[in-house]
């Protein structure tokens, strides 16, 4: 905690001197192509300002979206950085000469290597894993303790799910892939389709609101959704969440999927310097606590205070694949995702 504490400090003094002292580059601003939604980025943009003095430029499309903006803009791109919530689309980006290395001591120390390119492309600043979510009145905790217990046949017209076209689910699904290769990764998918109680449709939230009708049993769903329903204002809501548990998957071999937001500096950024004091900021201690507390998600740096749900849910053991392989194998994944009837 006290090694944190310090960093944060000290990455605040930092930042406050160079920009009192008029360092190079243009100091008015950071142009942000961000797949994130979330109130809380907002918040954070806005301290970043008031502290440094620096505008924080959003624009807000899907990933997809913005690498496309990106690769049309060419080097006339305003960009100064792309935030995705999937490593999977960092890695396309980095793919395609979109992104530059970054050479930051604060980075390359305060971030474990298993949270950034090994090349320094991109980081990540957050992650959050891809949990089974269940009616604990109707199935048990071991029938479901893997992914792949969601193809078993006893689950037959049981499972709720979003569609495979989202980042999340075709993630997952090339992580399953880089582990069992295209055949088994057919047959799963193909299994899984057939266990559907109803066409893929909704987002997160709407597969556990789905459960707690009792129009399915399981789901797959992003750690964070679970809080905020709990934390909604809305009663119905909240009752949901007292209808379902969540559970991390095989937790005795490979571990749980996890995913990543995370950020890339730009190839043609053109305010640089104030582009590398931002991403350094989003994993300086406050800010990471802030994410956790408030959004739920988990931080990449240790000894962060989280929030109470994170800590009610415990440790659990990650898929130690390296995050660079979603975007390698995302063609694959989505190719057989679109021929096994996962839509």
């Amino acid at each position: 905690m006290k090694s944190n504490l310090l960093y944060s400090v000290l990455a605040t003094l930092l930042i406050t001197a160079f920009y009192s002292c008029g360092g190079s580059g243009d100091l008015s601003e950071v142009n942000v192509y961000s797949h994130r939604h979330y109130p809380v980025d907002q918040e954070i943009f806005k301290n970043f300002s008031n502290l440094t003095g620096i505008k924080v430029n959003v624009v807000s499309a899907s990933a997809d979206e913005l690498i496309t903006k990106l690769e049309l803009e060419g080097n006339r791109s305003p960009a100064d950085l792309l935030i995705t919530v999937d490593a999977g689309r960092l890695e396309k980006a980095k793919a395609a000469g979109l992104l530059q290395k970054v050479n930051s001591i604060t980075l390359s120390d305060r971030i474990p290597p298993r949270f950034r390119d090994p090349e320094n492309f991109w980081f990540a600043f957050t992650y959050r894993a891809r949990a089974i979510a269940y009616a604990p009145d109707r199935v048990d905790a071991e029938e479901v303790s893997t992914y792949e217990d969601l193809a078993s046949p006893l689950l037959k017209n049981r499972v709720v799910m979003r569609s495979s076209e989202h980042t999340y689910n075709q993630s997952l699904m090339a992580s399953l892939l880089a582990h069992w290769g295209p055949e088994k990764s057919a047959e799963w998918c193909e299994a899984l389709a057939e266990n559907f109680s109803r066409s893929p449709r909704g987002n997160d939230r709407d597969q556990l609101k789905a459960i707690a009708a009792g129009q399915g049993d399981v789901t797959i769903c992003n750690t964070y959704y679970v809080a905020k329903l709990a934390e909604s204002p809305i009663k119905e809501e909240r009752e949901v969440v007292d209808k379902i548990k969540i559970i991390f998957p095989n937790q005795e071999d490979r571990g749980a999927h996890i995913n990543i937001s995370g950020v890339g500096l730009t190839k043609h950024a053109p305010n640089k310097e104030n582009a590398i004091s931002l991403m350094e900021y989003l994993i300086s201690s406050e800010v990471q606590e802030k994410f956790s507390v408030e959004n739920h998600e988990y931080p990449v740096i240790d000894g962060v205070k989280r929030s109470s749900y994170l800590e009610e849910w415990g440790s659990f053991k990650i898929d130690s694949l390296p995050l660079g392989k979603l975007g390698e194998y995302n063609d694959e994944a989505v190719r057989i995702i679109d021929q096994c009837g996962w839509r």
